[in-house]
């Protein structure tokens, strides 16, 4: 990634936000700064950022609230959510608002780096080299090179994290994979406690958008003991 590359920082404090500015901009990334939510989320809609950070504590409401807002507005970039909060709880409603990834303050920026990189690259570097540009699951379409997934006319307003998930599950549909499997081949990390909760959220979370009766799915199976499986019937 290079300057062409446009990051969104939402941050209040102007220390930190000064300093992330820094650090990303030595990195090669272009980088613009909104201190409140509302300007921030104009912002996104205007110009449509490549990735967007999201502190949890902002003047005029809260982050999750945000991110949440952010999706129903159609603004489907990556979001990283920044949170001085330690509670599993916390960092389980960012990812139900929408988040496709946080960090706790204190935190490193080189930490933050890799996070963003990782998000870029699944949310626009993964695909190109696929040898098919277009995956079918009943009467699901994904398109590779587009990152979009239609049912019929209707386009699916996925996350690029849940964009990927249902890759995943796609090329490897009909079998039973495992939550590490999942979190390596997604999130490009291993399994902990918290990681486990963060693949069951998300998976959750891409059921209410694909599933004909998320209530009931038929598409993404749970498979007991193990993990979930992409059902081919």
């Amino acid at each position: 990634m290079n300057q062409s590359t446009h990051l969104l920082i939402i941050e209040d404090d102007p220390a930190i936000a000064r300093s992330l500015q820094d650090g990303l901009k030595r990195d090669g990334y272009a980088v613009t700064w909104k201190n409140n939510g509302a300007d921030g989320i104009a912002y996104a809609r205007e110009q449509n950022p490549q990735l967007i950070i999201l502190d949890v504590r902002l003047p005029d409401g809260s982050g999750f609230d945000f991110c949440k807002q952010m999706r129903a507005l159609g603004i489907r970039q990556p979001i990283l959510m920044l949170t001085v909060q330690h509670d599993e709880i916390d960092k389980v409603l960012g990812l139900e608002m929408g988040a496709d990834d946080y960090l706790t303050k204190p935190y490193s920026l080189r930490e933050l780096l890799a996070r963003v990189r990782a998000l870029l690259r699944r949310a626009y570097g993964e695909f190109s080299s696929a040898e098919s540009n277009v995956l079918f699951v009943r009467d699901l379409t994904i398109d590779l090179a587009r990152s979009q997934v239609q049912r019929g006319n209707q386009i699916l307003a996925l996350t690029p994290t849940e964009f990927r998930l249902l890759v995943y599950l796609a090329q490897n549909a009909g079998q039973a994979l495992t939550r590490e499997q999942i979190l390596q081949a997604v999130w490009g990390h291993a399994i902990d406690v918290e990681d486990d909760r963060t693949v069951n959220v998300h998976i959750r979370r891409l059921r209410e958008k694909i599933e004909i009766d998320p209530s009931h799915p038929s598409l993404i199976l749970t498979v007991p003991g193990i993990g979930y499986r992409l059902s081919r019937q």
